[in-house]
């Protein structure tokens, strides 16, 4: 007998990278008096990695509850960018609807499509927030007309079409039902969760059945599985079998031995959790995404979708420039091999292969964004290794022709600018589908366009919008081979001696191209020190000291001036490199490096 459980509403907040998710979900939590009255609470306190703070983005969905009148409301907050949408699907099968944030600025967003898209397949009620309405530039009555066309687009019912809109500043901590409303605080928006959001349903007295839509991961108790109890209840001690619908040979017996559910911030130890609620379990040790925890009597696993396959790849390879092992605490290929491993218990999108070679691993992700996170926070921990240039990753079709990932990019720059990122696209193989004028002066384009196509776009993009345009993008679907690109026009500029760069190699360089190294800084054989004008590669000697003589004083060199070098992030120095180069990564340093560092040998290899 099916019955619903009216103390509990289960929502997941969805949205467009920036939109202000988890902006809101702190609002929600503060008015809900989880934090006590003097209590510091840092901003976007659901942003718990140091990455995630830094660059403003949710990365891994997380799990809260707040109590409003009587109600447990379990919220997850889930990542705005396409690189982690393999999140975002998951976490839909947890809940029973969900919050769809939109900018009353910016509107719907390909992002917006992408997460409304997967709410619909599932069936969930959606209720729309319109968000930052405090801002000058809102238009919350035109967002609402464009977010409904979204709905029509994507073949909703009339019972979705009938949705809920609420208007909200999360910043300033207010909600209201219709814009001519005195701003309060949240009340209208915990109002409506209760009264549209359908309470969970399932059978208590039947076997049971939990269903893992998120891994954990913690050092002292290992992996940690979060999921519904669908039917049934789930007990302390209680014997348990774990089968998954995709492998349906697995099953294995295992034993309840922790407990926890959400509350606030925190986890709370209980002894038993009943239909509708959302649990996390330690103590099993190779629990996965897509398991269903069961009754032994009775082992049904629940249906879920497969992850989404990863698109783009690179290579990790042991550091052996001559800088090597000078400043990473973790060095030889078993120390990559363990945390890139590692990394696999929480990342379900990632793949990790070995390679032929001992020192080098492939590793596949969602896009150059999930790589360079991984990237970043493997080098905060100490690591030293290298990387070679993201590549896409290829299929054959049936009919035997190789095909690549592609692309859908929505583009929005000011009028005047419009040309150039339609001439940039077309030569990257890029189909424009659409272009339209928005307010404020800016054109939107819609292309498509293969993945490879967009390796090393961004940074080039800025510089040709003067950092006014804004590009998002989402994979669509594999399509035939669309031919060679040019990834590159400009060669590199490389060191041919090893020693430390001197002011006065550099004055005579600086002319060929642009630097990335200032004076000072050790540099070796083959080491890339900056962008040449033209379309060849340079070799050069920064080393080279002035020679000193009666005539030639010292003090002369005081003359020369040089332009400040051009210092690369790790993303665009992810984007720079070629494919006959390799990135040098260590806790201090980014250096550009040729894979062949000997020049005769790298002259033989190009000739082949």
């Amino acid at each position: 007998m099916r019955t619903k459980r009216e103390d509990i509403r289960n929502i997941a907040i969805i949205a467009h990278v920036d939109h202000g998710k988890t902006t809101l979900v702190d609002e929600l939590l503060k008015q809900s008096g989880v934090f006590r009255a003097n209590q510091e609470v840092q901003e976007r306190v659901m942003d718990s990695n140091d990455i995630e703070r830094e660059r403003g983005i949710t990365i891994l969905s997380k799990n809260t509850a707040v109590f409003y009148k009587d109600v447990k409301i379990n919220i997850i907050d889930t990542p705005g960018h396409a690189d982690f949408g393999g999140e975002v699907e998951r976490v839909l099968k947890m809940v029973n609807g969900v919050v769809l944030v939109v900018d009353a600025f910016e509107g719907a967003m390909p992002q917006t499509k992408f997460v409304l898209m997967k709410a619909l397949d599932l069936n969930l009620p959606v209720i729309v927030c319109i968000n930052k309405i405090d801002r000058p530039e809102a238009r919350p009555d035109e967002v609402i007309d464009e977010v409904l066309e979204l709905f029509m687009d994507l073949d909703a019912s009339d019972e979705q079409l009938d949705c809920p809109f609420i208007y909200a500043s999360a910043k300033n901590g207010y909600a209201m039902k219709e814009l001519s409303e005195t701003p309060k605080d949240m009340t209208a928006l915990f109002e409506t969760i209760i009264n549209y959001i359908p309470a969970p349903e399932g059978d208590p007295d039947s076997s049971t059945q939990v269903l893992i839509s998120t891994i954990d991961y913690n050092e002292y108790v290992g992996r940690i599985g979060v999921g519904k109890v669908d039917n049934g209840c789930l007990k302390i001690n209680q014997d348990a079998v774990v089968v998954n619908a995709h492998e349906p040979d697995k099953q294995k017996k295992v034993r309840i031995s922790k407990l926890y559910e959400f509350d606030g911030l925190n986890k709370v130890d209980v002894t038993e959790a009943k239909i509708g609620s959302i649990v996390a379990i330690s103590g099993i040790a190779d629990i996965h995404i897509g398991d269903t925890i069961c009754d032994p009597d009775h082992p049904e696993p629940i249906p879920f979708q497969k992850i989404s396959e990863p698109t783009i790849s690179m290579n990790f390879i042991v550091n052996d420039s001559p800088l090597a092992g000078q400043e990473g605490k973790y060095i030889t290929s078993r120390h990559i091999r363990d945390r890139l491993f590692r990394e696999l218990n929480t990342d379900v999108s990632l793949r990790v292969e070995e390679t032929d070679n001992t020192d080098s691993f492939k590793v596949s992700g969602r896009g150059e964004l999930h790589l360079s996170v991984l990237i970043e926070n493997m080098r905060r921990e100490g690591y030293e290794f290298a990387v070679s240039k993201a590549e896409v990753l290829y299929h054959t079709d049936e009919e035997g022709r190789k095909t690549e990932p592609m692309e859908l990019a929505y583009i929005d720059v000011p009028d005047e600018f419009s040309g150039s990122v339609i001439e940039k696209l077309s030569q990257r193989k890029g189909t424009l589908l659409n272009m339209g004028s928005i307010s404020g002066g800016y054109t939107r384009l819609e292309f498509e366009i293969p993945s490879r196509g967009l390796i090393g776009y961004r940074g080039e993009f800025l510089t040709d919008t003067k950092g006014n345009g804004i590009i998002n993008t989402i994979f669509n679907d594999y399509a035939p081979y669309k031919g060679d690109i040019q990834y590159r026009k400009q060669g590199s500029l490389i060191a041919f001696e090893a020693g430390e760069s001197v002011a006065y190699g550099l004055f005579s360089a600086q002319e060929r191209g642009t630097l990335f190294i200032g004076p000072g800084q050790r540099v070796y054989s083959g080491m890339v020190v900056g962008q040449c004008a033209k379309p060849e590669d340079i070799e050069l000697n920064v080393c080279k000291k002035k020679h000193l003589t009666n005539t030639r004083s010292s003090s002369a060199d005081e003359a020369l001036t040089l332009t400040p070098p051009k210092i690369l992030s790790l993303e665009q120095a992810l984007e720079f490199i070629d494919t006959d180069e390799l990135l040098e990564i260590t806790p201090k340093s980014l250096r550009i490096r040729k894979k062949i560092l000997d020049p005769t040998m790298r002259k033989r290899s190009q000739r082949k």
